[in-house]
């Protein structure tokens, strides 16, 4: 039994290795760096071994992009989690954690270009891209039902503020001397004072 136990976590351990190491290939290089070998050798694993656990690179990018997404899911509902329990405190906690570790990160955003690049030519990314960004716009429009906004409002205004934050953020990990956090998160608050009314 400990030994059935020990082998699934490594499978399990083996299989988080190649997707991490995807992540930092596709951050290092972009798309053209995430190949089998570079990923297995990052990985510290055999280049056979990533077909034992995926049915190929495209399915290791997509699982990639999935915990990834999940990671910034994660993030931003400990930050709603954390917030004071007014609608508004959680709406804003929501926003400025795209502007704070774990989020604004450099490597992630390196890692998120490859992944926004494949939309458009792999089908499948671009259907997982859609569930991911899906996600958090609901996210968002439950934020802004419980801030009073008309439900036939929520779904325009989610798309909005993603697109306000995606912006910020991309901004933010690029031209980091530009401005700070702190002022991503001010512009964000007085964009949302202006939204809400």
């Amino acid at each position: 039994m400990s030994r059935a136990t020990f082998t699934r976590e490594e499978a399990d351990s083996r299989r988080q290795d190649l997707i991490d190491a995807c992540a930092r290939k596709l951050a290092d290089g972009g798309v053209a760096a995430a190949t089998v070998r570079a990923i297995c050798a990052e990985a510290g694993v055999s280049p056979g071994l990533l077909r034992h656990y995926f049915a190929g690179i495209d399915d290791l990018v997509a699982a990639t992009y999935r915990t990834v997404g999940e990671r910034v899911k994660a993030a931003l509902d400990a930050a709603v989690a954390q917030a004071d329990h007014r609608p508004r405190a959680r709406l804003s906690a929501y926003v400025v954690a795209s502007f704070r570790a774990p989020i604004a990160d450099p490597a992630l955003l390196a890692t998120w270009i490859a992944f926004w690049s494949l939309v458009k030519a792999n089908a499948a990314i671009a259907h997982l891209h859609a569930d991911i960004y899906g996600g958090y716009r609901a996210g968002i429009e439950a934020l802004l039902a419980e801030n009073g906004v008309a439900p036939g409002d929520c779904r325009l205004k989610a798309v909005a503020i993603t697109a306000l934050v995606d912006g910020l953020w991309l901004e933010l990990c690029l031209a980091p001397d530009t401005f700070t956090p702190d002022e991503a998160a001010e512009m964000a608050e007085r964009w949302l004072d202006a939204l809400l009314g």
